[in-house]
């Protein structure tokens, strides 16, 4: 038995109601105590201590554990032993596939491939898309009341099965109030325009209005259908108001307001999600990092860092029409976009580095000069988010083709 083991035992060997097993969360490769990571520990939610020690319950009770920058936990409580749950270390390095792109035996195959192959190790798959598209066949949907007008996913148990059965770490992306089809199917939840029609975005789109909570439902039911489908992660995109003005809805359109509508959203996603033992994460506009108000669409950055695991701010140079101090044309400095937004939320929030994964560009600029983001780009982008230590990183294409440019290959082990 290794040193740290047997620390670990003596350590938990505390006074504790006899049928009670006393546990520790440890990290895998160091064998450090994990604080606070959370635990489920059949249906309640427990934290661990600045130790890592925790309540594990009685003997065979099925246990689950998370904390942030590790891979999830699941198994039970033994009888003859303090328990040990040990979290992997784990930094996601992914790419989105949308609704399409994981229906397309192509699209999937080549970014398996590039996984494979390279530094990658997790996808962002699309349950509920920019369109308010649903890939597989889905109760939650059902329950909506709204028709299925899409597979793209026939069997997603089986294919997510196969997925898990890769290593990858597997992320569900909600796109959650632009979303056609449920407010066209409601419109008096929809987001309305001065003159009480529903209003529809640049791209001919209607909106959920964020007040309207008895709205909520469609894309959280959709959320704990992701979980219990095994994604590891929820991550909730068009997590608020839209950018544009002369709109109405449901209450006053106030800072305050809307902060509380979209924090308000997350506390019940949390609520909703507990008992599943997965990631919560949120998609922020890029420049949420260096705004102090909410960018007027309910995006304010020390609010919602406290109700998710992570936030991911949209980091794309092209994104940043006005570049950020120092730096005016933000195509010509991905490294410092990238390290510069992370810096500026790390020290806005107190968060570690360990609570922000953005997503990068991996696309041809469209905002400035053209310029194809390949290579050089790309691999500055990467390092400026490793330099701050962050969860990983996402790479973002919306016609789901990725290359080998700017990732590391895997090499082959030693014989």
């Amino acid at each position: 038995m290794s040193l740290w083991r047997r620390w670990v035992l003596a350590l938990c060997m505390v006074a504790s109601p006899a049928w009670a097993v006393d546990g520790v969360v440890l990290d895998a490769d160091t064998g450090r105590p994990v604080p606070l990571a959370t635990l489920v520990v059949g249906t309640e939610v427990r934290r661990s201590d600045a130790q890592g020690r925790f309540d594990a319950g009685a003997p065979g009770t099925p246990l689950k554990a998370r904390a942030h920058g590790y891979a999830r936990y699941a198994g039970q409580a033994a009888p003859a032993q303090p328990l040990v749950v040990a979290l992997r270390p784990l930094r996601p390095k992914a790419l989105y596939l949308s609704v399409y792109g994981i229906g397309s035996a192509q699209l999937r195959g080549d970014a398996l491939k590039l996984i494979a192959e390279t530094e990658l190790n997790a996808l962002v798959i699309d349950i509920k898309g920019d369109r308010g598209l649903v890939p597989h066949p889905s109760a939650a949907l059902a329950a909506a009341g709204l028709p299925q007008t899409l597979v793209t996913v026939r069997d997603m148990p089986a294919l997510l099965g196969d997925l898990r059965a890769r290593g990858l770490y597997l992320i569900a992306r909600i796109v959650t109030f632009k979303d056609e089809p449920y407010a066209m199917a409601h419109p008096t939840w929809a987001v309305h325009d001065a003159l009480g029609k529903v209003w529809k975005d640049r791209e001919g789109l209607a909106w959920i209005d964020p007040f309207r909570r008895e709205a909520w439902e469609r894309s959280l039911a959709l959320a704990e259908e992701a979980a219990r489908l095994g994604f590891d992660e929820i991550q909730f995109d068009y997590l608020r108001f839209p950018d544009a003005t002369g709109l109405v809805f449901a209450e006053p359109d106030s800072e305050e307001g809307r902060i509380a509508a979209i924090t308000g959203f997350l506390d019940a996603a949390r609520e909703r999600l507990a008992r599943h033992n997965v990631f919560i994460a949120a998609d922020v506009f890029g420049y949420v990092a260096w705004n102090s108000n909410d960018t007027h669409i309910g995006q304010q950055l020390e609010a919602m860092a406290a109700h998710v695991d992570y936030l991911s701010p949209m980091l794309y140079p092209s994104g940043f029409s006005f570049g950020i101090p120092g730096h005016r044309d933000p195509v010509a400095a991905p490294y410092e976009i990238v390290r510069k937004s992370l810096q500026r939320a790390i020290d806005r929030t107190g968060l570690p580095g360990v609570r922000l994964r953005p997503w990068l560009q991996a696309f041809r600029d469209y905002a400035f000069d053209r310029r194809a983001f390949g290579e050089r780009e790309i691999r500055l982008q990467i390092d400026a988010a490793e330099a701050v230590g962050t969860d990983g990183w996402m790479l973002w294409n919306a016609a789901n083709r990725y290359g080998e440019d700017g990732l590391d290959r895997d090499e082959p082990a030693p014989d």
